[in-house]
């Protein structure tokens, strides 16, 4: 009997499986997938990862009449790429490659064994496969124990781990997510295979390297997967910056561990990307700005905006987008300017709250509530109960004068108009000023705006 949670799945392949049947070849469906399927998790991904002993010609006439649209650009390396029904499909044929130590790419060999293809994945736990034979109940290949190891939360390699990560060192990575995202704890060898090899990280790209961090930052749970980048050494080749941030802890002046700390933050954070990195990053300048004072005193002035700087550097060399990088760093930037509240806010502080964190203002609002990592019950209900007061206050004045929106009361074209001046710098100017009066006083109206800006102008021209 087949079980319920495989049933759609099965619906969509199984016609795709009798095409290669007919072509005299067997069809399996692996990755992630399988996985999910076995958790009785729901699926990950949106697409279907596939393999078989066709060759790739033979992959392309098999799905070619029954495909919506075909893509060829993985097929030296054996994958044929199809979308059928709004679903995508990666057929590949079985594999037995190995990477060169010095090289990025790897070299393919072709393999008529699905166990061969299924070795050369990077976990157990992800190299099982389910046969797929037509109207047939699929049968699980499972030659690593890999549904053993999903029970019993261990993570593994199929070959040795010195092997495995030699052949793809993007997988010691991957492995942090793994054990994050999975509840898996890594066997000795695997950690002892990372702490050897982080180094050979260098030859992955950055992009690559970028996505498998995007992924780990959202699991639900990711603090397991950060402490091993930093544990077996492996952070030091792309993110130097969070073991930096293990500063020893003074247990006479209470000092905090700002990497335990960060972790904590990222954890308590909603599981979405922007925020997550943020968290990520915001006390990334502490290292470099700890001083001490009288009796020992600790300060870290002005981290947020050397953390800023340091988190658009490090994102750049990671290669993320510059809308990410933007957004990101100015989080780090502004993590800190809720904590002047607490002398009292006039709504002219709040206008420039609102103004400074622009459409970042929810991630601002969530990054602030989540630094506060303090056992100190009556100190976390007070951060609590001042960020709940400022929220309030947004609101108020976000109904009254649509914050979201702020402009100056008069537009560049007016103030050209009133005061007779052609399109340059002092128009700017006199925007900046009436832009000042607006986050000072909220709306003016077009005719006392007009009003102070001949007041700005005659100072100006006297």
């Amino acid at each position: 009997m087949v079980p319920e949670r495989l049933r759609p799945v099965l619906a969509e392949v199984a016609p795709l499986a009798e095409r290669f049947a007919v072509a005299g070849h067997r069809l399996y469906l692996v990755g992630g997938t399988v996985r999910d399927l076995l958790l009785g998790r729901a699926l990950e991904h949106s697409d279907y990862d596939l393999t078989t002993d066709a060759r790739p010609e033979e992959i392309e006439a098999v799905v070619r009449p029954w495909a919506d649209a075909v893509w060829l650009q993985g097929k030296r390396f054996g994958t044929i790429g199809a979308r059928h029904r709004g679903r995508d499909y990666e057929i590949t044929t079985h594999r037995a490659e190995a990477y060169h130590p010095d090289s990025r790419k790897p070299d393919v060999r072709f393999s008529t064994e699905v166990e061969a293809d299924l070795s050369r994945r990077d976990f157990t736990v992800n190299a099982m496969a389910l046969a797929l034979g037509g109207g047939e109940l699929p049968e699980l290949v499972d030659p690593f124990d890999g549904a053993v190891d999903l029970a019993t939360s261990r993570l593994r390699t199929p070959l040795a781990p010195e092997v495995s990560f030699s052949d793809d060192p993007l997988r010691m990575l991957r492995a942090a997510r793994f054990l994050a995202g999975y509840g898996l704890v890594p066997e000795a060898e695997v950690v002892d295979a990372v702490r050897a090899l982080h180094p050979r990280l260098e030859i992955v790209s950055a992009e690559r390297i970028r996505d498998e961090l995007d992924k780990l930052v959202v699991v639900p749970q990711p603090e397991a997967g950060l402490r091993f980048l930093v544990e077996t050494g492996l952070a030091e080749e792309f993110l130097p910056e969070l073991p930096g941030m293990a500063l020893e802890v003074d247990p006479i002046h209470h000092h905090k561990d700002v990497l335990a700390h960060t972790i904590a933050v990222v954890a308590k954070t909603r599981p979405e990307r922007i925020v997550r990195l943020a968290a990520l990053f915001h006390d990334v300048g502490k290292p470099k700005t700890r001083s001490f004072g009288p009796r020992g005193k600790v300060s870290f002035h002005h981290h947020e905006v050397v953390g800023a700087r340091m988190t658009r550097e490090r994102m750049q060399a990671l290669r993320y987008p510059a809308d990410d990088v933007d957004a990101v760093s100015r989080l780090v930037e502004l993590h800190l300017r809720f904590h002047t509240y607490k002398m009292g806010w006039t709504d002219s502080a709040v206008r420039r709250y609102v103004r400074d964190a622009g459409p970042l203002l929810d991630e601002l609002n969530e990054l602030t509530r989540c630094d506060c990592t303090t056992r100190n019950r009556r100190k976390a209900e007070e951060l609590s109960r001042r960020m709940d007061t400022l929220e309030e206050r947004i609101e108020v004045l976000a109904a009254r004068e649509e914050l979201s929106r702020i402009r100056p009361d008069l537009d560049g074209n007016q103030v050209m108009a009133h005061l007779g001046l052609a399109p340059g710098p002092v128009v700017g100017q006199a925007l900046d000023f009436l832009l000042d009066l607006r986050l000072e006083e909220g709306p003016l109206g077009e005719a006392e705006a007009l009003r102070r800006l001949d007041a700005w102008w005659a100072a100006r021209t006297a």
